[in-house]
């Protein structure tokens, strides 16, 4: 079970919004740009500002914002006959860099590993690639967990609001990153075996 599986009833809250949107003359291409955009300067400014704790209610918040605009642009492009090759290359590419930009503060979150929140990006952005895959070998494009991008908003947002708050993290809390990662890893696996499940034409080497 994954928390992507309640898109659909998200969605449905949307669609208003959507519809006003699209007669404002809005693409679903600036949306995607925008969201990736606000997400990288978040991202950059908790790393390199090193702000108070207390900022790192911003993730949690633009988590969930960002999880809006993520949907709003889909519809539009579904609905509103928004969909071009480019969309489907941003909309790939900005999910990645704008996951790797709001993971990288959590670096300087002790007992956090650097090296552990570097992984995750490095699995994050495979997992996402190899959900994409699935569409080269005749198969859809796979949103299989346990661990997709919307379970791992949830979880850094969690997380976020956790260190904004101020409470301590105990010293086991360094277990969580390796386990987030292999939870990651178990994803890419689930999603290459789903769609070589599929049938579907093959591509030959």
């Amino acid at each position: 079970m994954s928390i992507y599986e309640l898109k659909p009833r998200f969605q449905a809250l949307l669609r208003p919004l959507v519809v006003h949107l699209h007669g404002l003359g809005v693409t679903a291409n600036q949306v995607t740009v925008t969201a990736c955009a606000i997400s990288v300067a978040l991202g950059l400014w908790l790393f390199f500002s090193v702000p108070s704790t207390v900022f790192f209610a911003l993730i949690p918040l633009w988590m969930f914002l960002r999880m809006a605009f993520n949907a709003i642009d889909g519809m539009l492009a579904r609905e509103h006959n928004q969909q071009t090759a480019l969309g489907a290359f941003l909309n790939e590419l900005a999910d990645v860099l704008s996951d790797a930009a709001l993971y990288l503060p959590f670096a300087l979150i002790a007992p956090f590993s650097p090296f552990w929140i570097g992984l995750i990006i490095v699995l994050a952005g495979m997992s996402e690639f190899a959900g994409a895959l699935g569409m080269t070998v005749g198969a859809s494009r796979r949103y299989d967990g346990p661990l997709g991008k919307t379970d791992r908003a949830f979880l850094f947002g969690a997380l976020g609001l956790y260190v904004a708050l101020g409470w301590p993290l105990p010293d086991w809390a360094a277990c969580l990153m390796p386990l987030m990662a292999s939870l990651v890893a178990w994803t890419i696996v689930n999603r290459t075996r789903h769609a070589l499940a599929e049938d579907g034409p093959k591509p030959h080497r």
